[in-house]
């Protein structure tokens, strides 16, 4: 994933409308015709838009092939009136002020021994500097990132943020800044190893962590109760898709089971493994996603429903295109 998030200035708080939160007049009359509704715990005092009881957002690696910046999320995110994201933690790392990496190259480019060798050895420079800015890092920019977007109706309900590979004072910092910028946790991929090692930093500081699948659900042994089991603060990031491809079967079984220890989860449209697992266009694959929506609506579970675009954009098209039919998609089965 390239890095094109920017170093914060000193006006980097504020939003140039004209720049990143101008809209098509379909998008801004869909936005201002969802109802308002104002939530408790973490979310209060920021008025969202749902959709007849769904809360829908996006992952903002959806946006990765676009600059973005904390600023340009959130303008992306207004577009689409979409008022709930998971938030990559290096677009918030970087509007706090984190030092900029290394650039990766493009993808496909062919590196000879040598250039591997030199970007390795950037990497891990990169990894030694901005470890030693976190556990320094001043928690205002990021209680400023959170004004920032919630001055736009805009919440931050996940930071995608921490890795049990880091050290204990890093992971806390994790859960900090998931905190000052008002989400209920952070996420990072499932295991029973990850969730062992973070399960007692989320007990600790009393936040939610959302482990999120891949198709290693189809792994002999697998079992979401195991890393369930090491605090009740462990939850599931629930990738619908990946499931879907990995198994050969509905996830709805799984939402209904374990729907009270679930934070969110991730949508796309993935055809099942025996169908060759392709993820396309909503609508065209294996996924039911219309099904679990409905679901969301009729139970009124409190899990967040968040798009991510992983489908490779059609000729002609571009990603604002694709996502605004992804949230039509989620408007229409919600109506």
């Amino acid at each position: 994933m390239s890095n094109t998030n920017h170093k914060p200035d000193e006006t980097s708080g504020m939003i140039s409308r004209r720049r990143f939160l101008g809209t098509t007049a379909a998008a801004a009359a869909a936005y201002t015709a969802m109802p308002l509704v104002t939530l408790g715990g973490p979310r209060a005092g920021v008025r969202r838009r749902d959709m007849n009881g769904v809360q829908v957002g996006a992952i903002s690696y959806s946006f990765r092939e676009l600059p973005s910046s904390a600023e340009e999320v959130l303008g992306y995110l207004v577009q689409l009136g979409l008022d709930t994201v998971e938030l990559m933690g290096n677009t918030a790392e970087q509007f706090a002020g984190a030092p900029e990496g290394p650039a990766w190259p493009r993808r496909g480019a062919q590196l000879s021994e040598e250039e591997r060798a030199k970007l390795r050895a950037e990497r891990e420079a990169y990894a030694r500097e901005v470890r030693k800015w976190r556990l320094s890092a001043p928690m205002d920019r990021f209680e400023a990132l959170r004004k920032m977007y919630n001055d736009e109706g805009v919440q931050i309900d996940i930071l995608k943020l921490g890795s049990p590979e880091w050290t204990d004072e890093e992971i806390d910092y994790a859960f900090r800044a998931a905190r000052a910028v008002g989400a209920r946790g952070i996420s990072f991929e499932i295991s029973n190893e990850a969730a062992e090692r973070m399960g007692p930093f989320a007990t600790k500081h009393k936040m939610y962590v959302g482990m999120h699948n891949h198709t290693q659900v189809a792994d002999e042994g697998f079992s979401f109760d195991v890393p369930l089991s090491f605090s009740p603060y462990n939850m599931l990031n629930f990738d619908i898709g990946h499931y879907v491809a990995g198994l050969n079967t509905s996830p709805i079984p799984v939402l209904r089971k374990y729907h009270d220890r679930i934070t969110h989860l991730h949508l796309k449209d993935r055809k099942m493994g025996t169908n060759g697992g392709d993820n396309l266009p909503w609508g065209q694959g294996d996924t039911p996603l219309r099904e679990v929506l409905q679901l969301l609506r009729k139970e009124q579970w409190p899990i967040s429903a968040m798009i991510e675009l992983e489908y490779q954009i059609p000729n002609g098209s571009d990603v604002l295109t694709e996502m605004a039919k992804c949230v039509d998609f989620c408007r229409d089965a919600l109506a």
